[in-house]
């Protein structure tokens, strides 16, 4: 079997999370994140449109977490994201933290969005 070590260009991974943090890049960041190539940095949660908005043309896909379960985004932010050309991708924070360490160790321009478990 063959190992490859995973590099990741300037985004960080998720290492761990728990009640209302994140672990990126070895920093703990507390609240709803916002993470990809340009670091890591806090969010408002739904209704916070402008930093997501400011992704479209620099990434295919945006995961979404929305907490300890999958939830439905808001109508008119997937609207306004879909709109701008973003992929989005909703599902629990855990789900979308592994899913988005996966698809950055291949390379792929992708950012997350989490709500804190």
């Amino acid at each position: 079997m063959r190992l490859n070590e995973v590099v990741y260009s300037d985004a960080k991974p998720v290492e761990g999370y728990g009640p209302g943090f994140f672990r990126i890049g070895g920093e703990v960041y507390k609240g709803p994140v916002i993470a990809g190539d340009s670091g890591v940095s806090p969010w408002a949660g739904f209704d916070d449109h402008a930093p997501l908005l400011a992704l479209a043309g620099k990434i295919d896909i945006l995961f979404i977490g929305t907490g300890t379960e999958i939830s439905h985004i808001p109508a008119d932010l997937r609207s306004v994201l879909e709109d701008a050309g973003i992929g989005v991708d909703v599902m629990s924070s855990p789900a979308a933290a592994r899913t988005y360490n996966v698809l950055l160790s291949e390379g792929r321009r992708i950012a997350l969005a989490l709500i804190p478990v």
